[in-house]
Protein backbone atom coordinates (compact mmCIF):
# COMPACT_ATOMS: atom_id res chain seq x y z
CA UNK A 1 0.00 0.00 0.00
CA UNK A 2 1.10 3.41 -0.90
CA UNK A 3 0.45 6.91 1.17
CA UNK A 4 0.46 9.96 -0.49
CA UNK A 5 -0.56 13.14 1.44
CA UNK A 6 -1.77 16.51 1.08
CA UNK A 7 -2.90 19.27 3.79
CA UNK A 8 -5.89 21.17 4.20
CA UNK A 9 -6.69 25.09 3.84
CA UNK A 10 -8.58 27.22 6.16
CA UNK A 11 -11.65 26.80 4.06
CA UNK A 12 -10.66 22.59 4.42
CA UNK A 13 -10.32 22.18 1.03
CA UNK A 14 -7.18 19.95 -0.25
CA UNK A 15 -5.42 19.52 -3.57
CA UNK A 16 -5.56 15.78 -4.62
CA UNK A 17 -1.94 14.54 -4.94
CA UNK A 18 -0.96 13.81 -8.87
CA UNK A 19 -0.41 10.22 -7.64
CA UNK A 20 -4.02 10.12 -6.62
CA UNK A 21 -5.19 12.19 -9.76
CA UNK A 22 -3.29 9.91 -12.31
CA UNK A 23 -4.29 6.64 -10.81
CA UNK A 24 -8.32 7.79 -10.55
CA UNK A 25 -8.25 9.13 -14.23
CA UNK A 26 -9.11 12.65 -12.88
CA UNK A 27 -9.13 15.76 -14.75
CA UNK A 28 -9.75 19.70 -13.58
CA UNK A 29 -13.55 19.58 -13.25
CA UNK A 30 -14.39 16.18 -12.27
CA UNK A 31 -16.93 15.11 -9.49
CA UNK A 32 -15.24 13.16 -6.81
CA UNK A 33 -17.28 10.64 -4.59
CA UNK A 34 -16.38 9.48 -0.45
CA UNK A 35 -17.06 6.11 0.66
CA UNK A 36 -17.34 6.11 4.44
CA UNK A 37 -17.32 2.76 6.26
CA UNK A 38 -16.10 3.21 10.17
CA UNK A 39 -12.92 5.13 10.47
CA UNK A 40 -12.07 4.48 6.33
CA UNK A 41 -12.49 6.58 3.50
CA UNK A 42 -11.98 5.58 0.19
CA UNK A 43 -11.60 8.53 -2.79
CA UNK A 44 -12.88 7.70 -5.73
CA UNK A 45 -13.76 8.84 -9.42
CA UNK A 46 -17.91 9.38 -9.21
CA UNK A 47 -19.95 7.62 -11.17
CA UNK A 48 -22.83 8.81 -13.25
CA UNK A 49 -25.42 7.25 -10.96
CA UNK A 50 -23.48 8.81 -8.11
CA UNK A 51 -24.08 12.48 -9.80
CA UNK A 52 -27.79 11.68 -10.33
CA UNK A 53 -28.18 10.46 -6.69
CA UNK A 54 -26.66 13.92 -5.35
CA UNK A 55 -28.45 15.94 -7.57
CA UNK A 56 -31.69 14.48 -6.48
CA UNK A 57 -31.05 15.37 -3.18
CA UNK A 58 -30.43 19.16 -3.39
CA UNK A 59 -33.84 20.57 -3.70
CA UNK A 60 -34.63 18.43 -0.56
CA UNK A 61 -31.87 20.48 1.93
CA UNK A 62 -32.57 23.93 1.30
CA UNK A 63 -34.34 24.16 4.26
CA UNK A 64 -30.83 24.41 6.01
CA UNK A 65 -29.47 27.18 3.79
CA UNK A 66 -30.76 29.81 6.49
CA UNK A 67 -27.72 32.25 8.34
CA UNK A 68 -28.98 30.99 11.40
CA UNK A 69 -27.86 27.51 10.47
CA UNK A 70 -24.73 28.30 8.90
CA UNK A 71 -24.08 30.32 11.80
CA UNK A 72 -24.81 27.90 13.76
CA UNK A 73 -22.78 24.82 12.35
CA UNK A 74 -20.39 26.23 10.17
CA UNK A 75 -17.25 25.12 13.39
CA UNK A 76 -18.47 21.47 12.00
Amino acid sequence: MRTVISKLTKKYQATVPKTVRERLGLDAGDVIAFEIEDDMIKIRKARPIDIEFSNALIPTLNEWESQNDEEAYSDL
